[in-house]
C-alpha cells in the first residue's frame, strides 16, 4: 500500500497543509508538530513559489513572507528530513511545476524521497501533462497526486483510474481560500471515482469550519485544510503552534465518529 493511503487507515482522514517557512522554519516545524499531536493524519508542506497561480490571497501572502524570508528549496528538504526523525505521519510536498522543472526533476525526486517525503501535488500540471512528472516521481516511490475538480467532467473517470496515493477532490471553482459555504454538490463527481478506484479521495479548498470539515468528510474519505491554518499562522506569527494546535483538533474531533 502506499504510503499516503495509510494516512485513511484508521477512518476519515484530516490532511493539514502548512506553508513551510511562514514566517520561518523553527516556526514551520513547531506547528507541523502540533498539527500532529492535535490528530492531523497527513501533512501537505507547501513549497513556496512567486507566482501560485492556484492559490488565494491567504496562501499567496505565506509565500511571499517565506520567500522574503529566505528560504530556498534545499532548505525545506533539510527541514522535512529533520522533521522526519520525530514525525510518522505521511508528507507530500505541494507546489508548482516551474520549481520541480527549474531544480530539475530527477534531483527534486531524490531529495524529496531522500527527505521522507511520499507524494507531490503540482496543481498546475493538467492530468495529460503528467507523464513526464509522473515517471520520475515513480522512479523514487513518490505519489504525484491526482486532482479533480467541477470542471474535470468527463475526464474523471480516467483520472481516477491513473491515481496514486488519494485523489485531491476540488470542492469548488478558482483559488484556494475559506469559504462561507461550499455549495457544490461534490457527490456525483465523488459517486464516479469510488466507480474507478479504490484509492481513497479527500477535499479541499475552502473548508474552515469543523462542520464544513464533518460534511466534506461525510461524502469522501478525509478533509484538507489549508487556508484556515496559515490565516492562524498570519495573525499569531512565531507563537502559532499553540492555536494551531487548537484549531486542528476541533477540525478532527468533527471527523472522528465518521
Amino acid at each position: 500500500m502506499s504510503e499516503l493511503a495509510k494516512a485513511f487507515d484508521h477512518g476519515k482522514a484530516f490532511i493539514a497543509f502548512v506553508t513551510c517557512g511562514d514566517p520561518d522554519l523553527e516556526t514551520t516545524g513547531k506547528v507541523v508538530r502540533s498539527m500532529v499531536e492535535n490528530g492531523a493524519d497527513l501533512i501537505e508542506l507547501g513549497i513556496p513559489f512567486s507566482d501560485p497561480t492556484a492559490e488565494g490571497p491567504v496562501i499567496m501572502d505565506a509565500d511571499k513572507r517565506a520567500l522574503d524570508g529566505g528560504v530556498t528549496t534545499d532548505d525545506i528538504f533539510r527541514f522535512t528530513k529533520e522533521l522526519r526523525k520525530d514525525i510518522h505521519v505521511p508528507m507530500l510536498y505541494m507546489t508548482y511545476a516551474n520549481v520541480v522543472f527549474h531544480y530539475g526533476a530527477e534531483e527534486f525526486c531524490r531529495k524529496a524521497a531522500d527527505a521522507g517525503v511520499s507524494g507531490l501535488i503540482l496543481p498546475d500540471v493538467p492530468f495529460e501533462e503528467k507523464a513526464d512528472f509522473d515517471s520520475v516521481c515513480s522512479k523514487y516511490g513518490i505519489d504525484l497526486v491526482s486532482m479533480v475538480a467541477p470542471t474535470s467532467e468527463d475526464r474523471i473517470a480516467d483520472i481516477a483510474k491513473e491515481a496514486k496515493g488519494f485523489i485531491y477532490v476540488v470542492s469548488s471553482l478558482g483559488v484556494t481560500g475559506t469559504r462561507t459555504s461550499i455549495t457544490t454538490d461534490l457527490r456525483p463527481m465523488i459517486s464516479l471515482i469510488r466507480k474507478n478506484t479504490d484509492i481513497p479521495c479527500a477535499v479541499g479548498f475552502g473548508i474552515s469550519t469543523p462542520e464544513q470539515c464533518r460534511n466534506m468528510a461525510e461524502l469522501s474519505d478525509g478533509a484538507i485544510v489549508g487556508s484556515g491554518i496559515v490565516k492562524i499562522i498570519a495573525k499569531h506569527g512565531k507563537d502559532s503552534a499553540g492555536p494551531v494546535g487548537e484549531f486542528v483538533k476541533s477540525m478532527k474531533d468533527a471527523i472522528r465518529d465518521l
